[in-house]
């Protein structure tokens, strides 16, 4: 789950949290120049496909590297 509102997603039990930006826009930044906002949202993406091939044993909260 992509969420910017991450401690709520730990609270209903979502196995595995990426943190987002806001609440309107989780997946990107429109206020941002578009060449960062599009690096924001890859870093987003690819954090949760990673997110996807560990394996967990509880809620664990994943935040991408907005700087990869």
């Amino acid at each position: 789950m992509i969420s910017a509102m991450f401690p709520l997603a730990e609270q209903v039990g979502a196995s595995r949290i990426v943190k987002g930006v806001k609440i309107p826009h989780p997946c990107g930044d429109p206020s941002l120049p578009p060449e960062v906002d599009e690096k924001l949202r890859k870093s987003i993406v690819e954090t949760a496909l990673k997110a996807l091939e560990e394996e967990v044993e509880e809620s664990t909260v994943f935040t991408p590297d907005p700087a990869s």
